[in-house]
């Protein structure tokens, strides 16, 4: 079992155990006592295959709900943007594409920002502006990306304009701040589990 497997099977055991030790301490007769454990047992199993089967294909819906108030993993002080780690063990940043709220995982080992489809669709790039797509290599292999600019990309007080992207239906709906973004900051660093941004002063 990996550890993320063990850590949500301990978080589930004690989401069981509290209310069923809530209905352990109530006095009432046994019947209805195991009929209690019975219901809450059948709802926690409910809940659990939900979140089995849906986890993925909800992540992106409540990810972008929990960032609507403000997102514990993202803080701006003065000019500097500190990004918490995530659980997944990556740093992802709330940013504006031309006015487009997007969540995006910043990776200081992908040369350029790339966009999913659906991102350069949404923020109004043109895609088939460049008839010729360049061969780009990923982690799961070599794929033919077309390049596009975004106009702007706002990360809290840092701003950048005209940022060089490659789109590909191969991302799925993964989008990536690369190093031609990190690139153009004063300064960037990982310092106990916070991914600390620094702009270039004007």
């Amino acid at each position: 079992m990996s550890g993320d497997n063990r850590a949500d099977a301990v978080f589930y055991t004690l989401a069981l155990i509290l209310p069923l030790s809530a209905l352990l301490a109530r006095r009432m007769p046994v019947r209805k006592l195991l009929l209690m454990i019975a219901a809450w047992v059948a709802i926690f199993l409910v809940i659990l295959l939900i979140l089995g089967a849906g986890r993925d294909t909800l992540r992106p819906a409540w990810t972008r709900f929990t960032s609507l108030f403000g997102d514990d993993e993202q803080r701006v002080s003065g000019s500097t943007v500190r990004l918490r780690m995530a659980p997944d063990g990556h740093f992802w940043a709330t940013v504006s594409i031309n006015g487009v709220s997007r969540r995006m995982l910043i990776d200081s080992g992908a040369t350029t920002t790339s966009l999913s489809l659906d991102t350069a669709r949404a923020v109004g790039l043109d895609v088939e502006q460049n008839p010729f797509p360049v061969r780009i290599t990923t982690a799961n292999g070599t794929v033919l990306a077309r390049t596009s600019s975004i106009g702007k990309l706002v990360l809290g007080p840092i701003t950048a304009t005209d940022l060089r992207v490659v789109v590909a239906e191969q991302f799925g709906s993964l989008d990536v701040l690369g190093m031609n973004f990190l690139s153009r900051l004063r300064s960037w660093r990982v310092e106990n589990e916070m991914l600390i941004l620094e702009p270039r002063q004007p």
